[in-house]
């Protein structure tokens, strides 16, 4: 079986309360398809645990000690971790080094209020949930209630249901 993304490096964020689904779909996702997934938290804890409770999550290592110009591809989950992550300005450069270096940057739900505090969101279409939809815009975005965007480098994408078409653009991105 050809595995498209063999040998490709992804770093996909972890913090605390984030949505299961949408750290744990891309990341089984992306592993089947050959994906060396490299799990990313901001340093606060070394296990996160999701809204549920149900799936924590044991990170690989802290922002600090990655760069953004060292992966191919950048993810960033929703739930509540982004609000939290964004506290972080590790997290932050990670986003903002990845996007600088014209790597894939995709966030879903809440994710891409990551995108406002990297400021990467000025001048492009995105989406996201839209309770976020007013930080969005005036971060510069422009907003499209659909359930991918790629604008670019830069995908997003709005809920969970979301999630076969946000991994669908990030494969197909690379």
């Amino acid at each position: 079986m050809l595995m498209s993304l063999n040998g490709k490096i992804v770093y996909l964020l972890a913090e605390e309360l984030y949505e299961e689904m949408e750290l744990w779909y891309p990341y089984y996702r992306l592993l089947e398809e050959g994906a060396k997934v490299t799990l990313i938290g901001s340093g606060s804890a070394t296990k996160y645990t999701g809204k549920t409770g149900a799936y924590p999550v044991k990170v690989d290592g802290k922002a600090a000690d990655f760069s953004g110009d060292r992966c191919d591809i950048l993810i960033i989950p929703g739930g509540y971790a982004p609000d939290k992550m964004r506290r972080y300005p590790e997290m932050v450069r990670l986003v903002r080094e990845a996007f600088a270096a014209g790597k894939i940057v995709a966030a879903i739900c809440h994710g891409p209020s990551m995108l406002c505090s990297a400021d990467v969101v000025r001048g492009k279409q995105v989406t996201g949930s839209p309770a976020i939809q007013v930080d969005l815009v005036n971060a510069g975005g422009e907003y499209l209630d659909v359930e991918v965007v790629v604008d670019g480098r830069l995908i997003t994408s709005r809920r969970p249901d979301d999630l076969p078409a946000f991994c669908r653009a990030i494969i197909h991105a690379v």
